[in-house]
Order: C-alpha cells, then structure tokens, then sequence
C-alpha cells in the first residue's frame, strides 16, 4: 500500500472512530430526556468504575480469587478503609496504590 492510501486510510479509520461520539454530542442541546432516565443517566460512570474494580480485585486468570494472599483484593480493602477513614480522594488512591505495590513487591 502507498504512503497516500495509507494516509487515507488511517483518515477513514479516525472518522469512523471519531463520528459516533461527535453526533450524539453536537445533537444533544435538542435532545430532551425524562428527568427518571437523566437520573438514572448520572449512575452509569460510577457503575461502570466498580465493574472494572470488582472484576480486577476478584477475579485473575478467569477464575474467582478470594485468597486472603490476594493483593488486588487486600490493596482494595486498604483503599475502602482509608476512604471510609480520611474520607479524601487522593489520600486512598495513594494508599491503595502503595500498599498494592508493597503487597506485589514482598509477593504475599
């Protein structure tokens, strides 16, 4: 393939990429939703996060993990804990990350 029809390609690809989350954008401020789906709306981020945490702290290799051993489940629990302790974003994310990587690096 040549520089140009590679150049047009990598062009298609980004649009296709980019058009789908552009229109529903640029169609927004016409668009009126049912104050009960707007609220239901506003969950969807925070959902989506715990599915990503549950499913990296509870489960590796396909299989359910709740070993005490397990660090991505013992670092989860250290975040909740200063969380629910500190009650400061930052605070628990450093600690989380901390003891995840005391936990890896002395491989309990």
């Amino acid at each position: 393939m040549s520089e140009l029809g590679l150049a047009w390609l990598l062009l298609g690809m980004a649009l296709l990429t980019f058009l789908p989350r552009l229109l529903p954008l640029l169609m927004a401020d016409r668009l009126r939703l049912p104050t009960l789906l707007r609220e239901a709306l506003e969950y969807v981020p925070l959902a989506v996060l715990t599915i990503l945490v549950v499913q990296t702290a509870f489960i590796q290799q396909g299989q359910l993990n709740l070993h005490w051993r397990n660090p991505y489940l013992l670092a989860l629990l250290l975040t909740l804990v200063v969380a629910v302790w500190r009650r400061h974003l930052l605070t628990s994310m450093a600690a989380g990350v901390a003891g995840f990587i005391v936990l890896k690096w002395f491989s309990l």
